[in-house]
């Protein structure tokens, strides 16, 4: 899941492989959702029809779904991340580098969302682990794992007003991202 975070925020091709249209669907609409507050730009077809497969080769970034019986359609596509559903894989070719979260993030997000999935076995190797340990509900652990990812937003996000900068020489101030800060 956080590789597919990391290549939708860093604009790559995702394409979605599996034999449930509804797992299609719910798959890239949590993608889309663990994104909040960013919102998806480029092309978002969550199940895409097999006339339309040559849309697989834009060059522009996607996320689209495709139903696996087209999976072979897609074996040459060398430039998109394919992660099969029913499988339970992630697959990145080798000329895609996508850039995870810098170091103390990537780790703290991991454990979080262990703990969320599963905390029995984030506490099987403690000493004295605590004396109730449930799995929530699935409305819960939906809104765990949103709180994660809102977390993991506002720790990369933070101080960015530094890397504003104002230009008043126009009528009205002019705010602009200053990339060097």
């Amino acid at each position: 899941v956080l590789y597919l975070f990391c290549a939708a925020l860093t604009e790559h091709k995702i394409l979605f492989l599996s034999s449930s249209y509804q797992r299609l669907t719910d798959a890239c609409r949590a993608l889309l959702a663990i994104m909040f507050p960013l919102k998806y730009s480029f092309t978002y077809v969550p199940i895409l029809p097999a006339q339309l497969l040559e849309v697989l080769s834009t060059p522009t970034p996607f996320i689209i779904g495709v139903h696996s019986i087209f999976q072979s359609e897609t074996q040459e596509l060398l430039d998109v991340v394919i992660a099969d559903l029913d499988g339970g894989t992630v697959t990145v070719p080798e000329c895609v580098h996508i850039s995870l979260l810098p170091e103390p993030l990537l780790q703290q997000t991991r454990e979080a969302l262990s703990m969320v999935l599963d905390p029995e076995l984030e506490m099987a190797d403690l000493a004295f682990p605590p004396s109730t340990i449930s799995a929530s509900s699935l409305k819960i652990q939906d809104k765990e794992i949103r709180a994660v990812f809102l977390r993991l937003f506002a720790q990369l996000l933070q101080g960015y007003r530094w890397c504003l900068h104002i230009i008043r020489i126009h009528p009205e101030p002019v705010i602009r991202f200053h990339k060097v800060r």
